[in-house]
């Protein structure tokens, strides 16, 4: 029984953050903190501009749902804020909607953050968390990869200062846009082609230190000093300073109707993200890591996000990577990384007019580019096929449907259980058989299609006997004792592990077969559990003792000294 002490921490984690420091003290904390912090403001500005919001609803998504996550998670050094594949998500989602009809994008926004978080709650709360884990490693490889083509291709307008038209068809917008690269600003093509061209140099140079923030520093700076806007280029322009006030989102229900799909995709991926970050973390820190738990704070955080005007959250991989090998421990890191967004709410948002939008697309390119991971395309091919065609229809899928990239997903995922479902269908089945002359304990594999002669005939069925495989049962054990004048049809049943009633009625269909053809239907190597649940129906007694065999070989010299015909 869980002790009310335990319990309680158990549903606030950070109340074990003193325990903690007591081991490694809190310097680690605060370094990561100020580390994070660093380029967490930053990015929380591409990101928006990736979801096709101001810039300053980043911010606001920046503040308050990493201190709820970093509170209640159980894997308390996950950095939480905007991360690229929710940001796509959203931005693609809103932008969708808004094409068809007079719809703020702002308000859409929240609403699918506030969807989105509600999802995840109700998840957790119910303890249902393993429904996350219907997504497939070949839909989400199809599906990252995809997004993170079109994070990088819906970039192209920023760095080219050309204005990209919305529809339903990003593809085609983004073909239309092409036709215009006459009209493309050359000041912006410089800015954002020096700026990924620094990034990746720092990175090679200095990979401590924060480069985005420098290199946006000093982006801002020359933008400033050249008069970057007044020669054409984009800026960020004004951003509201103050902190977000809080309040309930806007409810619009045809709305929400409509986001309810890419909310349910968007609670999916962005979770999956947190779940590849949490199993990384923990394993090396021996930290028990709860998903429904995190499950609760990743929802609760964004629902706050939504009651303070900010867009869906996520962990992010990278910046929680950063977090824990800068010495994070608790989440208290996370309120120190939240101290330079207020910083800038408060002090700092004039110095950002001058940002150009260039910069920041470079800045996503950089960050995202590595999600584009053809060698993973290639390993699950050689592994499975199957796996593999599921990935590129995936893949392809998404592009197609962009920006309703969601409905990608859904098809993959669509897919992977179809694929699924049809391959359980048909379980691996083996016949054998055992000669009367042979008094060997050898049995020899035989081809179902040829006539046998033989005194025992042995079928091996190794999946679950249940309403999806119980046709091929009775399909396989029916051919078995039709190609076959065995006295005896010898299930080997050890690879059975689950049973409900359309399985036993199969048995039963075939029992009345093997009567027909005066043939015994014998079982050896049951599982415990399908003992159990054959005992609760009339076939037990009907079919005993012919149940209890341990072994095919066991099976088959008890059954060699029957000579009568079976029991009706």
């Amino acid at each position: 029984m869980i002790r009310p002490r335990n319990r309680l921490k158990r549903m606030l984690p950070f109340l074990h953050w003193p325990e903690k420091w007591r081991g490694t003290g809190i310097h680690g904390d605060i370094i990561a903190g100020i580390t994070v912090g660093l380029i967490l403001v930053p990015q929380a500005l591409a990101y928006a501009q990736l979801a096709g919001l101001p810039a300053h609803i980043g911010l606001y998504a920046a503040l308050l749902p990493a201190i709820v996550a970093a509170l209640l998670g159980s894997c308390s050094v996950i950095a939480t804020g905007p991360v690229a594949l929710t940001s796509l998500l959203t931005g693609s989602s809103v932008i969708a909607i808004s094409a068809k009809g007079n719809v703020d994008i702002v308000q859409a926004a929240i609403l699918l953050c506030l969807l989105s978080g509600i999802i995840q709650l109700i998840l957790g709360v119910l303890k249902i968390g393993w429904l996350l884990k219907l997504l497939s490693r070949p839909v989400m490889t199809g599906f990252i990869s995809a997004s993170a083509l079109l994070i990088v291709l819906s970039q192209l307008p920023a760095i080219l200062g050309i204005r990209l038209n919305r529809s339903d068809h990003f593809l085609l917008d983004l073909f239309s846009m092409l036709r215009q690269l006459g009209d493309a600003q050359l000041i912006s093509l410089l800015f954002g082609l020096i700026t990924f061209a620094a990034l990746l140099v720092l990175q090679r140079v200095t990979p401590k230190l924060p480069n985005i923030l420098i290199v946006i520093c000093i982006a801002s700076l020359i933008a400033m000093l050249t008069q970057y806007e007044s020669h054409g280029g984009s800026v960020i322009g004004y951003i509201p300073s103050g902190l977000p006030s809080l309040g309930f989102p806007t409810f619009d229900f045809s709305l929400m109707m409509s986001l309810l799909s890419a909310a349910l995709v968007i609670a999916l991926v962005s979770f999956m993200e947190v779940t590849a970050s949490a199993k990384v973390i923990t394993t090396q820190t021996g930290e028990n890591w709860n998903q429904n738990q995190e499950l609760i704070s990743q929802g609760l955080a964004k629902i706050a996000s939504a009651f303070s005007g900010g867009m869906p959250v996520s962990g992010s991989f990278s910046r929680s990577a950063l977090n824990f090998s800068s010495g994070a421990r608790t989440g208290f890191s996370a309120l120190i990384a939240t101290c330079f967004v207020v910083i800038t709410l408060l002090y700092l948002t004039p110095f950002l007019w001058h940002l150009p939008n260039a910069v920041l697309a470079a800045v996503i390119i950089r960050v995202v580019y590595k999600l584009l991971e053809p060698k993973s395309f290639l390993q699950i091919w050689r592994t499975q096929r199957l796996d593999g065609l599921i990935a590129a229809i995936t893949f392809i899928t998404t592009l197609a449907f962009a920006p309703n990239i969601h409905h990608g997903m859904l098809i993959g995922l669509l897919l992977s259980l179809l694929f699924r479902l049809y391959q359980d269908m048909y379980p691996h089945v083996v016949f054998l058989k055992s000669d009367t002359d042979d008094d060997s304990e050898e049995l020899k594999r035989v081809s179902p299609r040829d006539q046998q002669d033989a005194e025992v005939m042995v079928v091996r069925f190794a999946g679950p006997l249940t309403f999806i495989t119980a046709e091929n049962f009775k399909d396989t054990a029916n051919l078995a004792i039709q190609r076959s004048h065995a006295h005896v049809l010898l299930i080997s049943a050890a690879g059975i592990n689950a049973l409900d009633s359309t399985g036993i009625n199969a048995i039963d269909n075939v029992y009345e077969a093997a009567q027909r053809k005066n043939c015994l239907l014998a079982f050896c190597g049951l599982q415990g559990q399908i003992r159990r649940i054959l005992k609760r129906s009339d076939l037990w007694d009907r079919l005993y003792p012919h149940l209890e065999y341990e072994t095919e070989h066991q099976a088959i010299q008890a059954l060699r000294q029957l000579r009568e015909p079976p029991r009706v």
